[in-house]
C-alpha cells in the first residue's frame, strides 16, 4: 500500500523524453504502463512495450542494449511471445524491478538517453491483446448502477437481498473481447417485446455500453486455495478500461433465470494499455463509506489496511461520436463521467470473494468491475440510465437523437487518476477504448 511508494512515483520526477513532461501527457514517467506491440502492417506476434509520452519503450532493445539486470532483466525475458502472461506469472518483486531499472532508464539525468532507439512513436505501431486471457468474469459492483436499473424493472425493490452482502459477478466470454479499435458487430438473437406473445429472431435494436475498470491477474492461486483480503495485492498485475457492451433487447428476455449469455458475450472492447498496480499506489483511498444502516461485509471481505486504501481514485469519461459527426469533423459528445471512488465493492473485494470457494485463477485471467456510475446524472456509466430505458433521448450536437447505440457510431472511453489542478499529484492516464459499430450480419 502507502508505504509501498518508492524513487518511481517521485511527482518532481522529469524524462529525457520531452512529451513525457507535458502536462497533459497520459504517460508521464510516474506511469510507464505495460501493453503489446506491432508495426503498423506487420504480420508478427507482437512484442511487449511500456509507454512513455507519445513513444514506446520496447523491452527486447533494452535486453539487446544489456541495460536490464537482475530481476528486472527475468521480467523482461519473459515478456517475449506476444502476450504478458509470462511476465505476470513471475509477481510483485519482478514487476517492481522491472518498472524501477525503465524510470532510470527514461529519467531526465540518466546517462542512458543516448539510446534512443529503445523507442518507436506510438503513431507508428498498433496495439495487440495485451495477454491471453483464460478466463473472463463480470461484476456488477457499483450500488449507484444497480440501483438505478432496479428501478426499471422493479420500482418498489430495485436491490435485490443479496447486493450489500456479496460482490455479485457472472462469468463472461474471453474469446470475443478485443482490443480498442477493433469494430463491434451488431448482435443478432431471440427479442420479445413487451406485447408480442411470441419471441422473434432478430438485429438488437437496444445496443449499449458499459464502462467499466478491467483488472488482470498476476500470481493465481492453486485450486482450494484462498487469495485473503489482504493478499490480493500480490495478485493484481495492473488495470485497464473495460467497455462491456450489452444489448438490452436479447438480455431482457434471457437473462432470467441464468442470467447474461447471448446479451454479454458477443463482444467486449478493452484499452490496450495496462496501468500497473504499482503505477496506482498514489491514487489508492479509503473504500466505500457505507451508511450505518447497511450491512458490515463479512469478515473475508475487509480488513483495517483495505478499509482505509481499498479504494482507487479513477476518473472515467464516455462519449459518442456518430458517423454524421465523424463527416463532419465534429468532436465526440460526453454522455457521461463517472467516478470509480463510488463503487460499492473494491477490485480487492471482487478477487477475495472469487477464490473463496476454492476457485483457482491463473496469470493473464480478467475480471471487470460492472458498470461505474455516480450519483448525478452526469456521471452515469451506460445508456440505460441515461435515457431511463429509452424513455427520454440523448440530443447531439450534430441534430441527432438516440436512445440507444445506432451503426456507425463510435464509443470512446477514457480515464485517468488525479487532477490538473492538484500540483501534489502526477495526472496519469490509461489511453483510449474505442470502437465503431458495424451492422448485424444478414439473417
Amino acid at each position: 500500500f502507502m508505504s509501498n511508494l518508492n524513487a518511481t512515483h517521485d511527482k518532481n520526477l522529469k524524462s529525457w523524453v520531452e512529451t513525457a513532461n507535458h502536462k497533459q501527457s497520459e504517460f508521464p514517467i510516474q506511469n510507464l504502463p505495460f501493453g503489446i506491440f506491432k508495426l503498423i502492417g506487420s504480420e508478427d506476434i507482437g512484442q511487449a512495450c511500456i509507454g512513455i509520452g507519445d513513444q514506446i519503450v520496447v523491452l527486447e532493445r533494452l535486453l539487446q542494449h544489456s541495460i536490464l539486470i537482475g530481476k528486472a532483466k527475468v521480467a523482461a525475458l519473459k515478456s517475449r511471445g506476444g502476450v504478458l502472461n509470462p511476465l505476470m506469472e513471475l509477481g510483485q518483486d519482478y514487476w517492481s524491478d522491472l518498472r524501477k531499472q525503465v524510470s532510470n532508464f527514461l529519467k531526465f539525468d540518466s546517462k542512458t538517453a543516448s539510446h534512443s532507439d529503445v523507442l518507436i512513436p506510438i503513431a507508428d505501431v498498433e496495439m495487440c491483446m495485451p495477454a491471453q486471457i483464460g478466463d473472463y468474469t463480470d461484476f456488477y459492483s457499483s450500488i449507484n448502477h444497480a440501483t438505478n436499473v432496479g428501478k426499471l424493472f422493479r420500482p418498489d425493490n430495485p436491490l435485490l437481498p443479496n447486493y450489500k452482502h456479496i460482490p455479485i459477478a457472472y462469468h463472461g466470454r474471453s474469446s470475443s473481447i478485443r482490443v480498442s479499435g477493433y469494430p463491434t458487430r451488431r448482435p443478432i438473437g431471440q427479442i420479445k417485446n413487451a406485447d408480442a406473445v411470441e419471441p422473434v429472431l432478430g438485429a438488437c435494436n437496444k445496443l449499449d455500453y458499459e464502462t467499466e475498470l478491467g483488472v488482470f491477474v498476476g500470481p493465481g492461486n492453486n485450486l482450494g486455495e484462498i487469495i485473503t483480503i489482504d493478499q490480493v495485492d500480490e495478485h493484481i498485475f495492473g488495470c485497464c478500461i473495460l467497455n462491456d457492451w450489452s444489448a438490452r433487447d436479447i438480455q431482457a428476455w434471457e437473462y432470467q433465470p441464468l442470467g447474461p449469455f447471448l446479451a454479454k458475450n458477443f463482444a467486449t472492447t478493452i484499452s490496450p494499455w495496462i496501468i500497473t498496480n504499482e503505477a496506482l499506489i498514489p491514487y489508492r483511498c479509503k473504500s466505500h463509506t457505507r451508511p450505518s444502516s447497511d450491512p458490515e461485509p463479512l469478515s473475508y471481505l475487509n480488513s483495517p489496511t483495505h478499509e482505509k486504501l481499498g479504494g482507487l481514485d479513477i476518473n472515467f469519461e464516455v462519449a459518442i461520436r456518430t458517423e454524421k459527426m465523424r463527416k463532419e469533423n465534429i468532436s465526440a459528445q460526453i454522455i457521461g463521467k463517472p467516478p470509480f471512488q463510488d463503487m460499492y465493492w473494491t477490485i480487492y473485494q471482487m478477487l477475495t470473494h472469487h477464490t473463496i470457494n476454492g476457485c483457482n485463477l491463473r496469470p493473464g485471467d480478467f475480471y471487470g468491475s460492472g458498470t461505474i456510475s455516480g450519483s448525478q446524472k452526469n456521471q452515469l456509466g451506460s445508456l440505460l440510465e441515461v435515457t431511463e430505458g429509452g424513455k427520454t433521448d440523448i440530443v447531439f450536437s450534430s441534430g441527432e437523437n438516440r436512445k440507444f447505440l445506432e451503426d456507425g457510431d463510435e464509443v470512446i472511453m477514457k480515464a485517468w487518476c488525479g487532477d490538473d489542478n492538484n500540483d501534489d499529484i502526477v495526472k496519469i492516464g490509461f489511453g483510449e477504448c474505442r470502437s465503431i459499430i458495424i451492422s448485424a450480419l444478414e439473417l
